[in-house]
């Protein structure tokens, strides 16, 4: 390709990223956080600084596909721990599929959280989502000073607490149906646990038993439409700060995982699940299991949903690492201190005060346990 032709595409790409700004921040949308007119000033410098290099990079990332493990539950039940170890342990994510949870549930509670969203977003940051506490819906990133640290989405995070409501009101089968979704994905993070950690048990009491539906957490999450989606991302770069991760998403795509020195684009698969090893998982196996970091990325083209369940132990639940007792020989030294999952919350809200980011496992590694 000549130079010319290079500025040429060049120049047409960031008009059209320009146009779709413009159409995002003049948008009359009650529904939409007002991203734009809030992050403006981190777009424009990457905007007016993009080449054609910068601009292409998102096509690349997303050519680098990937398909998932894809474990059937139903398959012989030797077959299935296997795959579902082998998975958690080579890549940290897998996809399960007849998993339990009815797919006419989660095309309701999909329908359900459209409707959540479309809400004028005054109301969503005035009134509580149904009994749900007030503080539960978040959007963007307030401590965001850079491009990299902005999250392009809204959301509901949960707390799995108090009992299910009559459904006798629109609202009110709102919450049944996230009731029992969360209740079926928190039955399927519990059998997926209980495999991970069978070899991994102490004679005292494990911290899957911790983990019960009152102490989990399920996120609604929505990442609009983004004009300038060549340098902004759905949900920035992360791991997850639990034991265990249940997602369905939608087919719009965006999720990446990073494995080595690569970002991989997961692949939508219709009727799976995704599962990721947290946090908490990889310090209790001692690094058996790992914390894959991962990230969503914002698209131009449409809106995307997503639902997460958190499989979360108390906040007094200690976190010790275990060796496995497969394959004989000595068992490795811990890689971590002890902490409980309250001390883990505790340090992770003090590192983002002081730092801006998470700085996670690292603050409980041991000297000479070896890198992340």
């Amino acid at each position: 390709m000549h130079s010319s032709q290079i500025v040429d595409r060049c120049s047409a790409g960031l008009d059209l990223l320009r146009r779709r700004t413009a159409a995002i921040m003049n948008d009359d949308d009650d529904s939409n956080p007002p991203l734009m007119a809030t992050y403006k000033h981190l777009l424009d410098g990457r905007l007016d600084a993009d080449d054609y290099q910068t601009m292409t990079t998102m096509d690349d990332d997303h050519s680098r596909r990937c398909v998932l493990p894809v474990i059937d539950l139903q398959h012989g039940e030797d077959q299935c721990r296997a795959a579902i170890v082998l998975a958690a342990s080579e890549w940290g994510f897998f996809q399960v599929t007849n998993h339990g949870v009815p797919q006419a549930l989660l095309d309701e509670l999909h329908e359900a959280q459209v409707a959540v969203f479309r809400r004028p977003f005054q109301r969503k940051v005035r009134e509580p989502l149904l009994d749900f506490s007030p503080e539960s819906y978040r959007w963007g990133t307030p401590t965001a000073t850079r491009l990299e640290q902005l999250s392009w989405s809204e959301a509901y995070h949960i707390p799995l607490t108090g009992t299910t409501p009559p459904a006798t009101s629109s609202g009110d089968k709102t919450r049944l149906v996230i009731e029992e979704v969360s209740t079926a994905m928190s039955e399927l993070a519990q059998q997926l646990a209980e495999i991970l950690v069978a070899d991994l048990r102490g004679d005292e009491e494990d911290v899957v038993s911790r983990c019960t539906r009152s102490t989990c957490f399920l996120r609604l999450n929505r990442y609009p439409a983004c004009g300038a989606a060549s340098g902004a991302f759905g949900l920035c770069p992360h791991t997850d700060s639990d034991f265990l991760t249940i997602l369905h998403q939608d087919g719009v795509g965006g999720l990446q995982l990073r494995k080595g020195e690569r970002w991989l684009a997961v692949e939508p698969k219709p009727g799976a699940l995704i599962v990721n090893v947290g946090d908490l998982l990889q310090a209790w196996s001692n690094d058996r299991y790992r914390s894959v970091e991962h990230r969503v990325m914002a698209t131009a083209a449409s809106e995307r949903f997503s639902v997460a369940f958190f499989l979360c132990p108390a906040y007094d639940a200690l976190i010790r690492p275990r060796s496995s007792t497969a394959g004989g020989g000595d068992r490795p030294p811990p890689r971590y201190k002890s902490f409980t999952f309250g001390e883990y919350r505790n340090q992770i809200r003090e590192d983002v005060r002081l730092t801006g980011r998470k700085l996670g496992l690292q603050r409980f590694r041991i000297q000479g346990g070896g890198p992340l």
